[in-house]
């Protein structure tokens, strides 16, 4: 049985860095191979922009083929016809031209499409993932992961490959002329290759580790500034501004000096390879120096238009050798952006239970309406301890509790007792370590998870609306709006007056969270979210517990029009609002210690009773 996922807070502590991928320490080859299956679709794209990064490096090493019959032919002897030039050189840059634009395209596409197939799989991924993953990673960093570093990640690799193609093509270009002019000087040549290799491997390492510690870190940043903006308000009260802005710049420090050390891996990687590149050619000079000044038996030597095509040639390997250095950091960037998100989908599971395809494609016919009943059966759930994997906190310990089909059940009690956790044993947010929950009569484990939650629905203290319609939000999940159900659950939610005075009516969008509406109206509003949903058993999870008395008037009234015919589970801290509950069941330390009606268990003057005359201010009775 997995273990269930701790209760999310809004006072989490800040995520920790995520750990190197475990594919860093594989060939460079294996780690390409590993993505290779979200950017290889487009085929035709690949064979266009290898063709033309092809035509490209060709075309830029005829540039050096061109000087020796100019220079010889044309200046030397005049045996070259004049016309011939200028029809070359514009044939030659209208190819270069046509090869540029079809790689530039057919990089675009490849890029684009990898991007969007790995960005729907790690959606597809969070939206089935164990919730535990919320607990572990917040908001930011996750949104961080699945939209800006795949999109980073993916234009810096794809345009980084196709760049190391372009130049090796050139370099190999390059190097075969030269082989054909002068076969000893570019033996010299051939020496550049071991050296260069050698400071990209090392600079490479450097430049991962770097990366990888900026990424964490950038996450690390972007959760203060997330935290900050969600507690404005509690910050502002404290007066906790400078500790904040300290926080903020200590991490800000940390992030600038890891950018510098990235950028200074990044940066010796050229002069480097540079200053090897100056040595080979200052030497290939001289000796070609020497060989045009001495004739061989023939009398025959080095021409002018040789030598300069030679020097031409050597000169113009410097810039794909230079790009070939600094390909490292743009590929290294990439890889590791991506691999967080492949890493991502590879450790993070899909919730367990049995798989219904079908419904999840919304082919299937929808699952038999339950009639509501209820059993746990000596429950018990327990969360890891904080930063202590290996013990357990107890939540609930063999609770036993049978709710009747349309019956009202109220759980009360002191914070922590594990009212929260109970109902979310239901939908399976959380899972229990021992024990059954059997919903009319059938284990939950049992069931398939789009069919369990279609019998649910929930209303809780913390409404969450997304940015779309109101209709929309009311009707979350349907295939289709019905949009004069949507009126009729908009009137029993107490909320029809006020949508129907808006300019765009039930077609307004809601914005971030709906923050245009008061606490009051997004109660109204997720209670009319479940009307519609119109499930058979309801969840009602404090939802007044912030309210002012004529919201809670309204809220109240539309909670009795959803609880009607339905089985209910009812947390709340007001007890004067569960009062008229058919049962009552008082939980503390996990576990249930009264349950009856308001009167009877008021008569017991046990805990219920105790609770009861703290929240009205009435003293204890002398027994």
């Amino acid at each position: 049985m997995p273990s269930p996922a701790p209760p999310s807070s809004s006072s989490a502590p800040s995520p920790a860095p995520s750990p190197a991928s475990s594919c860093a320490q594989q060939p460079l080859w294996q780690r390409l191979r590993r993505l290779w299956a979200y950017f290889s679709e487009y085929r035709l794209g690949w064979v266009i922009a290898v063709l033309g990064t092809l035509i490209s490096a060709l075309t830029e090493a005829s540039i050096p083929m061109l000087l020796k019959p100019l220079l010889d032919d044309g200046f030397t002897r005049g045996t070259l016809a004049f016309w011939t030039v200028p029809v070359t050189i514009v044939g030659l840059f209208a190819l270069r031209g046509f090869a540029h634009f079809g790689s530039q395209y057919a990089l675009a596409r490849i890029a684009n499409d990898g991007m969007v197939k790995l960005r729907r799989q790690l959606f597809d991924r969070l939206l089935t993932a164990e919730l535990s993953l919320f607990s572990r990673q917040s908001a930011s960093q996750l949104s961080n992961t699945i939209v800006y570093e795949v999109q980073t990640g993916s234009t810096l690799l794809v345009n980084a490959l196709l760049n190391l193609a372009r130049d090796s093509f050139t370099v190999l270009a390059l190097m075969t002329y030269l082989l054909v002019l002068n076969w000893s000087l570019t033996l010299v040549v051939l020496t550049l290759v071991p050296v260069v290799a050698t400071i990209m491997k090392v600079m490479s390492r450097r430049l991962y580790r770097y990366t990888r510690q900026s990424q964490a870190t950038t996450d690390e940043l972007a959760y203060v500034v997330e935290e900050n903006v969600l507690a404005h308000r509690m910050v502002r009260l404290h007066g906790a501004q400078t500790q904040q802005s300290g926080r903020f710049a200590e991490l800000s420090r940390h992030l600038r000096g890891l950018s510098i050390k990235a950028a200074s891996a990044s940066a010796g990687v050229m002069p480097l390879a540079q200053m090897a590149t100056a040595v080979a050619l200052s030497t290939v000079i001289g000796i070609a120096l020497y060989q045009g000044q001495r004739a061989d038996a023939n009398g025959s030597a080095v021409t002018v238009g040789g030598f300069v095509a030679f020097i031409t040639a050597m000169l113009m390997l410097t810039q794909p050798l230079r790009r070939l250095t600094d390909v490292v950091g743009p590929i290294t960037r990439g890889l590791t952006a991506l691999e967080r998100g492949l890493d991502l989908m590879a450790e993070v599971l899909p919730e367990v239970g049995p798989s219904n395809p079908a419904a999840l494609t919304g082919t299937a016919c929808p699952a038999p309406r339950v009639r509501g009943d209820i059993d746990l059966r000596q429950v018990s759930v327990a969360y890891p301890s904080s930063g202590d994997t290996a013990h357990t906190a107890p939540a609930l310990h063999q609770i036993s509790l049978h709710v009747m089909p349309g019956e009202t059940v109220a759980l009360v009690g002191p914070s922590g007792a594990g009212k929260t956790t109970l109902v979310n044993l239901l939908p399976r947010f959380v899972h229990p370590t021992a024990g059954q929950v059997l919903l009319d009569g059938r284990d939950l484990a049992d069931w398939p998870l789009v069919d369990l939650r279609a019998q649910l629905a929930l209303v809780s203290q913390d409404v969450v609306m997304l940015n779309d319609s109101i209709a929309a939000n009311v009707a979350l999940g349907a295939a289709e709006i019905n949009r004069d159900q949507v009126q009729r659950c908009l009137q029993d939610a107490n909320l029809a007056a006020h949508v129907a005075a808006l300019p765009q009516g039930i077609d307004t969008v809601l914005g971030h969270n709906a923050t245009q509406l008061s606490g009051g109206q997004r109660q109204r509003l997720a209670i009319a979210r479940a009307l519609y949903k119109d499930a058979p058993v309801l969840l009602l999870d404090e939802a007044t517990s912030a309210l002012d008395t004529e919201s809670e008037r309204l809220v109240q009234q539309a909670m009795a029009r959803a609880m009607a015919g339905r089985t209910t589970l009812v947390i709340a801290h007001r007890l004067s609002t569960i009062e008229h509950a058919d049962r009552i069941v008082v939980m503390e330390h996990g576990q249930i210690v009264e349950q009856g009606t308001h009167a009877s268990l008021m008569a017991q003057r046990g805990l219920y009773a105790r609770l009861h005359n703290a929240a009205y201010m009435v003293p204890d009775p002398v027994l």
